[in-house]
């Protein structure tokens, strides 16, 4: 066989058009995605808490609403409300001005603060967004109030020398930003990314698991009724599901030490995140056979995107904010910060996971039952009998 010849199988077409076809699709979906950050952090929204009656609050309200790079600026909620907002990652950050920061401001006794509070349970992009932005803020405020206390200093010019160190304190000292993070994560990437390697890892696993058993599905026809076939193959998928999850968790507890008191919970989120995906994936699978995989590729690829690990969903484009609504891994991803990080119940991602995976076995199940033809199932046991009647006769 000559190598123009081995170039034209079937199994050299094939690994040609997948290089071509996933180079195009990580490419075509990563780098566009991607390119939201940093362009659309104005896109986040954030609240200003003002509780304080004097001048000093209202002018640095005003300040940060015209000068801080978001569209969607809440300004009248309470402080307790945009917490709760903030613990849901409904909103990106808090500012809080206290009631009593005008008046120590003019006191000039003790330092002034305002609170910064950022979530630190969600997409990496929005706290390490935020922690920036607080910073730039927390700069400009404190050279702001030290020159209007220097003001106050120099007005004072002829004073005795502890006098004057009294004063020059307290220009130091005029203001300090305190940046508050609930919902803290343990040190290393490996703690913020382990609710996206988890997902991923029993999303892959139930995409190749999907494409085995639905080939044998397909091979086993005739020696068993669809219905049969179709239980088998959910059997099989439940069986890897806790399999899979207990080894996956076991490597978990290994490297990442989570409290043993998540265990359930996350060991029951992984089986149902397998079971979920595998019938997600699977439809294409019954639906076009071998040719799906090749689609489920991009669409794995979208959603490593928006899952909301990295980017939140208000700053993804379109296309990625649409997949992450129907996309049982942003779901997931949303669970194990909550659950494993954050201070809200994961039981409305949970859900919106059972309501993805009811609604993708209930078309799968629709595929096999008027797709797929009827092929009669062999009987086996009546070929025996027939056998074993003729023996006995002869």
């Amino acid at each position: 066989m000559k190598f123009k010849q081995f170039l034209k199988t079937r199994g050299a077409i094939a690994a040609i058009f997948m290089g071509i076809f996933y180079a195009i699709a990580m490419l075509g979906i990563f780098l566009p995605g991607y390119s939201a950050i940093p362009g659309n952090v104005d896109k986040l929204p954030i609240a200003i808490v003002n509780d304080d009656a004097g001048e000093y609050g209202a002018q640095i309200a005003s300040q940060l609403e015209e000068n801080l790079p978001f569209k969607n600026i809440e300004t009248d909620l309470s402080n307790s409300q945009a917490l709760k907002d903030l613990d849901k990652n409904d909103l990106a950050l808090v500012v809080h001005i206290p009631e009593t920061f005008s008046a120590d401001m003019q006191k000039g006794e003790v330092s002034s603060s305002i609170d910064f509070t950022i979530n630190e349970a969600g997409a990496t992009t929005v706290s390490s967004t935020m922690n920036s932005v607080v910073t730039q803020i927390n700069n400009q405020l404190s050279t702001q109030f030290s020159q209007q206390t220097a003001q106050g200093v120099l007005m004072n010019f002829n004073v005795p020398e502890d006098q004057a160190a009294e004063l020059a304190n307290k220009i130091e000292t005029a203001y300090t930003g305190n940046v508050v993070s609930i919902n803290e994560i343990p040190d290393g990437m490996n703690n913020n990314m382990l609710p996206m390697f988890l997902t991923m890892a029993g999303y892959v696993g139930a995409m190749i698991g999907a494409m085995q058993l639905v080939a044998a599905f397909k091979a086993s026809r005739g020696k068993a009724s669809k219905t049969k076939l179709f239980l088998y193959v959910q059997s099989t998928a439940l069986l890897i599901a806790v399999t899979s999850s207990l080894i996956a968790l076991g490597i978990t507890y290994l490297v990442n030490q989570p409290s043993g008191e998540l265990f359930f919970g996350i060991l029951g989120q992984q089986i149902l995140n397998y079971l979920v995906c595998f019938n997600f994936t699977a439809i294409l699978l019954f639906l076009v056979g071998e040719g799906g995989m090749i689609l489920n590729l991009p669409i794995l690829l979208f959603q490593t995107l928006a899952n909301g690990a990295t980017i939140p969903r208000d700053m993804m484009y379109l296309p990625y904010e649409w997949m992450s609504h129907i996309s049982p891994m942003y779901y997931s991803v949303q669970a194990y910060f909550a659950n494993m990080y954050g201070g809200i119940s994961p039981s409305p991602y949970i859900w919106s996971m059972v309501a993805i995976g009811a609604v993708a076995m209930l078309i799968n199940i629709v595929i096999v039952t008027f797709v797929h033809k009827h092929v009669p199932v062999e009987d086996k046991e009546a070929e025996v009998n027939v056998k074993n009647g003729a023996e006995i006769t002869a």
